[in-house]
């Protein structure tokens, strides 16, 4: 088991973001993008949340075929509303999705964080300049209107977990964190660790790292 950190600041905390989630099959226009639309009807859900996986088999009315199971796929739209937490100031504020199929679009507020075409790939957006006292809504908008997009079935939405990353802004970066194994003999092995500082300030900062065994045991450490 490797772990990495800085020296410097505090541990970031990690907010599992699944519960309490609205859900509308379709598209309900544009301004559901808003903090303050009205989505009251819409369905109240936990997440992971495959829509198609609730649909009816249909051969022939879905527009889709064996690979995806004979279900619908379609536009769905998830929103979540949350208050800010004054803990957050001069924090940074990441939100971490680890999978939504397909073609994502995500807002906070209103603003376009971006879009993700990709279904299968984890990816984050910075929350941090768009929050504001009070409430804060997000939206995210799916596009699985064009079916056959696998070679197996996909589901449909947001179909992994979703969390808040609150960190300093000095922290260790998104999947900013590799090993890899350089030399393995019967006795030893020489291995590489590389850690991405995200350091908008340009601080001097230290990152330490180290190697665990199967029992959590520390095996080395490096600076």
């Amino acid at each position: 088991f490797l772990c990495s950190f800085i020296t410097t600041t505090e541990a970031a905390e990690v907010v599992q973001f699944d519960a309490g989630w609205k859900f509308y099959l379709g598209n309900p226009g544009e301004k559901a993008i808003s903090a303050d639309y009205n989505d009251t009807a819409w369905r109240l859900l936990n997440l992971p949340h495959d829509w198609s996986i609730e649909g009816t088999y249909e051969q022939t009315a879905n527009g889709t075929d064996w690979q995806s199971g004979y279900l619908p796929a379609g536009t769905g739209w998830d929103r979540k509303c949350f208050a800010y937490d004054p803990a957050w100031k001069d924090k940074k504020v990441r939100i971490q999705f680890d999978g939504i199929y397909l073609n994502s679009e995500v807002w906070i507020n209103g603003h376009l964080l971006g879009k993700r075409p990709n279904g299968y790939i984890g990816f984050e957006y910075d929350l941090t300049p768009f929050l504001k006292e009070g409430d804060n809504c997000i939206a995210v908008k799916v596009d699985q209107s064009k079916p056959l997009t696998g070679r197996w079935y996909t589901g449909s939405g947001i179909y992994r977990h979703v969390r808040l990353n609150i960190s300093s802004p000095v922290h260790i970066a998104y999947l900013g964190i590799s090993f890899q194994v350089d030399t393995f003999l019967s006795d030893k092995a020489v291995c590489s660790i590389g850690v991405s500082i995200v350091n908008p300030g340009k601080e001097k900062v230290r990152v330490v790292s180290c190697l665990q065994d199967t029992d959590g045991r520390v095996v080395v450490w490096t600076t």
